[in-house]
């Protein structure tokens, strides 16, 4: 059975982010499959199956009005997909076109991009003009400081550190 790049990358987050998990030092709170009560205040996450968690992340971090992840290559739509579900996709958004500009600096191909969180027509042409391996390995230098800055500003969340490098 061929599965979808959706498919494949909601196996690979879900084994990251495991079942239900309620710790009073985690800034998430309450999740079961990633998915917080915090942002999802309306669903009882103790009792989120998860077929209603693959449909809340298919319909709100993989196909959204403002980045369709089907429209970018496998390995790209999954490591947004995933640092969205850790960061949130507004965050994750924001971090793809602040690493598309700074691989700009170095073969300047197009004006840089405006970091607004909206994927339009300029980020995806940005996206097909720079290398891919490279944009993976900005990707993870910017979600690697996300985390740091986090521990830096916050200590109690040191505990979490590990993971999310292991993570990135």
């Amino acid at each position: 059975m061929i599965k979808s790049n959706f498919d494949k990358a909601f196996e690979i987050t879900v084994g990251i982010e495991g079942g239900y998990v309620n710790d009073s030092k985690d800034r998430g709170g309450e999740t079961k499959f990633g998915i917080s009560k915090r942002s999802y205040p309306n669903v009882d996450i103790k009792n989120l199956t998860i077929e209603a968690a693959k449909k809340i992340y298919y319909e709100d971090f993989w196909k959204t009005r403002t980045m369709d992840l089907d429209d970018m290559s496998n390995d790209i739509a999954i490591e947004l997909f995933d640092t969205g579900v850790n960061i949130g996709m507004p965050s994750v958004r924001k971090m793809l076109q602040r690493a598309l500009n700074l691989l700009n600096r170095v073969e300047t191909r197009f004006p840089d991009l405006k970091v607004d969180g909206l994927i339009g027509s300029n980020t995806m042409k940005a996206i097909s003009l720079v290398n891919e391996k490279e944009l993976l390995k900005v990707l993870n230098g910017l979600q690697f400081m996300w985390y740091y800055n986090i521990v830096e500003h916050d200590h109690s969340q040191e505990r979490f550190f590990a993971g999310w490098v292991k993570r990135t």
